[in-house]
């Protein structure tokens, strides 16, 4: 969850690390800290934001060609000056920056204590970093070594980079669990935990494997594992813009995102779909279609929003392709021992291809013998390359917490493998099928007419900026649609909110509908429309104010709720992705006129790669 960013080369390394963790900053802002290398070794830290850094060192001295930073999101140890990252050992030898878990800190901590070894912080990075030293001065080896010994007694997960006082000129990365990628330059060198940092520099990057440790001088990288086998670097071209990384004129990154998903929809689904607009391609499904089209059972698993999406694809998967799906999240899914056939396909979805429940759990499935799928936004990430097969989402980075435009792409991504499917499997004619792909190519011009509307949800949300508790209701696909909307606002705002099926406000629910319960129904005109009727009515005969989301040119509905929000009329097997729309720029209003940090929530981070 940590930002991690390194330099070694020609370059103001300061201006490297300082930049790059602002560009990092989305994977955690609790505290932040840098080390640089010039005559000397220089470490300065601060709680609070990298701003809060820079404001700590001021005038102070920034010299040197080489230097690790880190941004933090705690896991051990609140927020501080004192937990907060780099971390030195205890007689200064090496320093340290770290995103992961040391599951067995504990008992290293009390072997290196019975060697004299104390501690100043709460981390257990501090640990690391004195298990590091303290076999290099035992041993009397290279730093290298003394890191890659150190690892092999390591239960956990890491992302590290480090430096030895002793060896000035030298950066030591290593992974397992938690991503590193170093962009190679013109006799420089970068490391980060994602592409971020480094696409203004070089599009150049090797991505680290699990076990990987790579040896950075100026002028020279090498890379083996942690039993010392050598390793041949794999260099990759990124395929990322500085310009989608930066804000282009919108106040803030949620909103260019929620602005963006025209484009990101569009470029998820261009070139999957024909130019006649008669078939589907998912070329990354084409060798492993045959056995997913025979399939009895899917299981898909996620997170947070990703497993929204993974409910949406429930619903339409079983109704396009009639193939029965579980939805499990990742973190239930791998600690009770499930049943996996053979032939189950399980589909994994994750915005960022690094989230360690979803990690763990496609490993499980590998162990029991079935096939796995990713769905995933991240080229070179982990979860791609675990898995058999898989398709990129390709709504380019996600740079806001709250995840807006990839919940729509994951959407996007599951509604062609429905539609697919569901013509593989003969469940659709071809005629319908050719219907359902043009109301596909449609959804991005409908998603700008919504986007028209961002001024009147802006004075709806200053209507409920103050509410305590919010209440969203949903049928059928809207009910996924209604769990995301609360999880959005919960998010960023810090209100309670509550997503429930429509059906189900009897069964406890209603019982905190009052004057001051603000109640979102998702209700387009389906064939549940009727029902989510009556149940706006029942929430209007306890006082309940709604805020309904609507078909263009409803009477019905909008003759009974307070405040009504249109979208246009769409075929059922897109309709999620219009109705999301409007609840994302709700949550985004609301917060903003709360005065929170919409891009950066608290006690949240973007890549969740710890447990």
């Amino acid at each position: 969850m940590c930002g991690i960013v390194a330099y070694n080369g020609s370059r103001d390394a300061y201006g490297v690390i300082i930049n790059g963790l602002k560009r990092l900053e989305y994977r955690g802002y609790d505290s932040a800290g840098i080390c640089l290398v010039d005559n000397d070794v220089m470490l300065y830290k601060q709680k609070g934001k990298v701003s809060d850094l820079e404001k700590h060192i001021g005038t102070r001295p920034t010299g040197g060609t080489i230097g690790i930073g880190h941004t933090r999101w705690a896991t051990h140890g609140e927020p501080n000056n004192e937990n907060a990252h780099p971390h030195a050992s205890m007689n200064g030898k090496f320093i340290i920056i770290h995103n992961g878990i040391i599951e067995n800190y504990g008992h290293l901590k009390t072997k290196l204590e019975r060697r004299g070894y104390r501690f100043e912080s709460d981390t257990d990075t501090e640990i690391l970093v004195n298990l590091i030293e303290y076999i290099y001065q035992k041993g009397n080896i290279t730093a290298e070594i003394a890191v890659r010994l150190a690892l092999t007694k390591v239960v956990g997960a890491y992302g590290i980079v480090v430096i030895c006082r002793d060896e000035p000129d030298t950066l030591i990365a290593a992974r397992k669990g938690s991503p590193l990628v170093i962009g190679v330059g013109e006799k420089e060198y970068f490391v980060a935990s994602d592409a971020t940092p480094i696409v203004e520099f070089t599009n150049s990057v090797i991505f680290l494997n699990d076990n990987d440790v790579a040896i950075i001088k100026k002028n020279e990288l090498s890379l083996k594992t942690i039993m010392n086998e050598a390793l041949e670097p794999r260099i990759q071209t990124l395929d990322l813009d500085l310009e989608e990384i930066e804000k282009n004129g919108f106040d803030h990154f949620m909103l260019k995102e929620i602005f963006e998903q025209p484009r990101s929809i569009g470029d998820t689904f261009r070139g999957r779909i024909s130019a006649d607009h008669k078939s589907i391609h998912l070329g990354g499904l084409f060798e492993v279609l045959p056995r997913l089209v025979k399939a009895k059972r899917i299981i898909i698993i996620g997170c947070g929003t990703s497993w929204h999406a993974a409910l949406v694809g429930e619903y339409l998967l079983e109704e396009f392709a009639r193939i029965s799906v579980e939805v499990e999240y990742a973190s239930e899914f791998r600690y009770r021992n499930p049943i996996i056939h053979k032939d189950d396909i399980i589909i994994a979805i994750s915005q960022s291809g690094e989230t360690a429940d979803t990690l763990a759990a496609i490993r499980l499935a590998h162990e029991a013998g079935a096939m796995v799928l990713g769905i995933c936004n991240v080229v070179g990430s982990s979860i791609p390359r675990e898995t058999d097969a898989g398709v990129y989402t390709h709504a380019g980075p996600e740079i806001g917490v709250a995840s807006t435009k990839a919940f729509t792409a994951q959407v996007t991504v599951l509604t062609l493998m429905a539609m697919l499917l569901g013509r593989e499997r003969n469940n659709i004619t071809q005629q319908r099928y050719e219907l359902l792909i043009s109301e596909m190519v449609a959804v991005p011009l409908k998603i700008e007419k919504i986007l028209e509307s961002n001024e009147k949800i802006k004075e709806i949300s200053n209507i409920f900026k103050d509410a305590t508790n919010f209440l969203y209701l949903g049928r059928g696909y809207f009910f996924p649609v209604a769990l995301e909307g609360a999880l959005k606002l919960k998010e960023i705002s810090y209100i309670h909110a509550e997503g429930y099926p429509a059906a189900e406000m009897k069964h406890g629910p209603i019982a905190l509908i009052d004057k001051n319960m603000p109640v979102v129904v998702i209700a387009p005109h389906d064939n549940s429309y009727d029902k989510v009727v009556s149940n706006v009515q029942e929430v209007k005969a306890r006082k309940g104010i709604v805020i309904a989301i609507v078909t263009e040119g409803d009477e019905v509905i909008k003759s009974m709720a307070d405040h009504v929000i249109e979208i246009p009329k769409a075929s059922e097997i897109v309709e999620t992705l219009l109705a999301v729309i409007p609840l994302q720029l709700l949550a985004y209003h609301i917060a903003l006129l709360r005065g929170c940090n919409v891009d950066q929530p608290r006690n949240l981070a973007k890549s969740v790669t710890v447990e």
